[in-house]
């Protein structure tokens, strides 16, 4: 684990040397809140949200998304690309046809929380 850097000094009168101490040993790495900062830019977009929604209800092909969301087969399958490359979303073939779901519990965590936030 690479050392920690200590904290820049300020002109603040009352530090609280012991939080400040204690949050900068848990503080995670750069490199980690980077990462988690690009999961939560895949979020940004609403036609993501909206096939992550239909996943959060049902395994769908694409051709399902594209109808429910009024979109071509193209535009859904570019999104879903990127879904899976966030590890968002898995998917298993059938034939001919390819079947999209949530990747994980964490996936329908992350989605559960969020909308439980902005319905408060």
């Amino acid at each position: 684990m690479a050392e920690r850097k200590e904290a820049p000094r300020c002109e603040y009168l009352c530090v609280h040397e012991d939080v400040v101490e204690k949050v900068l040993g848990e503080m995670p790495e750069d490199e980690v809140l980077f990462d988690l900062s690009e999961l939560f830019k895949i979020f940004g977009d609403s036609t993501r949200i909206k096939i992550l929604f239909l996943l959060f209800e049902s395994e769908m092909c694409v051709c399902d998304i594209a109808q429910l969301l009024g979109m071509t087969q193209s535009a859904i399958s570019h999104q879903l690309q990127v879904l899976k490359k966030s590890k968002l979303v898995k998917y298993r073939r059938e034939g001919k046809t390819v079947f999209y779901a949530l990747a994980d519990s964490h996936v329908r965590t992350i989605f559960e929380q969020g909308m439980e936030h902005i319905t408060e």
